[in-house]
């Protein structure tokens, strides 16, 4: 009873606070902007260039479900792309009302369309989100060489180390669980056996079917296959973006693609630090900030083009989501999936073989 009302509290905490970077975002992002020129940037935008990139956004969210194939092969053969596309595409509408709650709802929709683990089809959304962080860190290298004085004018001094101490030990955690699981049987046995026979083999279950989600890092020859996917996936992040530059007539001021790659990878970083209901606010300000201080784009058209860019982004990932949440009749409890369910032996786990 006591863990559930600890569970609890943090759960109120971490919303309440999530409220807070959502509210003081948008704030930030609207502070001093005149609404009516803001209005008037958004309603005489080029309608062509924001509608071209749209088929881009759909054709990325299709290829990072043909990259999640390639890592579920180990799991599960003869994929249905159907499936992969549209668990996708349910995550992100999800993500878009709950900050990462898509990363629960996915595996979990998946495991239960094509009756495998849960815990093997969580492992692969961590594998592939520790993908995503590396190719975040390789094209912020990229970009810091070129924007390396202005990028450094608008960094915060100072660095949360615990953040990434974290992701270190994510990586480590892994890597371990790949290469030398034996250590991690070990850790289970001498902790959680003692106290409880059942508990014991349960964990150990778990930890199998989660190690089988990162079976595919055992095998080399995918690597380059997973390296080209991940940045095919980027690109087709940034290219929307830049064809967005031409609805505002960004070109007068000299933006060019390496300019969109550096507003995806700025975004990118900022939702991992804070993230907020689809990213709303955060993206606002931080695309606001670069193309104000870096091109002295005037404020209004700057958060006209975040604005329009996000929005559109955003109803693709919603009506896409929505569609295949209504078809495939998962909305009743869709939003119920949580760590705290899987915890408490209700949802995944009925499933899991």
């Amino acid at each position: 009873m006591k863990e559930k009302k600890n569970i609890k509290a943090r759960d109120i905490i971490k919303n309440v606070l999530i409220g807070i970077v959502l509210i003081l975002s948008i704030y930030y992002s609207l502070k001093g902007i005149d609404l009516v020129q803001l209005w008037n940037y958004i309603k005489t935008a080029n309608i062509w260039f924001i509608i071209i990139p749209v088929p881009i956004m759909v054709l990325s969210h299709w290829f990072r479900a043909t990259r999640w194939k390639v890592i579920l092969e180990p799991i599960k053969k003869d994929v249905k792309m159907r499936n992969l596309f549209a668990t996708v595409m349910i995550g992100y509408a999800v993500n878009n009302i709950i900050p990462r709650g898509g990363e629960i709802v996915r595996p979990w929709v998946y495991a239960r369309e094509e009756k495998i683990s849960f815990s093997g089809t969580l492992a692969t959304i961590v594998l592939e989100r520790l993908l995503d962080l590396f190719m975040l860190v390789l094209l912020f290298g990229i970009v810091f060489i070129y924007f390396s004085d202005k990028i450094i004018a608008v960094m915060p001094t100072s660095i949360n180390y615990e953040n990434i101490a974290m992701i270190i030990l994510l990586a480590a955690v892994v890597l371990i669980i790949c290469f030398y699981p034996p250590f991690f049987e070990f850790l289970i046995r001498i902790l959680i056996k003692p106290i409880s026979e059942k508990l014991y083999h349960r964990a150990l279950d778990i930890f199998n079917k989660f190690g089988q989600g990162f079976a595919v890092i055992k095998n080399p020859k995918k690597y380059l296959n997973l390296l080209f996917q991940s940045a095919l996936i980027w690109f087709l992040y940034a290219l929307p973006l830049y064809i967005m530059f031409y609805a505002f007539s960004f070109a007068t001021h000299g933006l060019d693609f390496l300019d969109s790659v550096l507003l995806l990878v700025s975004s990118g970083i900022a939702f991992t630090i804070a993230p907020t209901p689809g990213s709303v606010g955060v993206f606002h300000i931080v695309v606001k900030l670069i193309l104000v201080s870096f091109y002295g784009i005037q404020p209004e058209q700057a958060l006209a083009f975040a604005t329009v860019n996000h929005g559109v982004g955003y109803l693709v990932q919603v009506l896409l989501g929505g569609y295949y949440i209504i078809k495939d009749g998962i909305g009743k409890n869709i939003f119920s999936v949580s760590f705290k369910k899987v915890q408490e032996g209700t949802g995944p786990q009925n499933f899991t073989q």
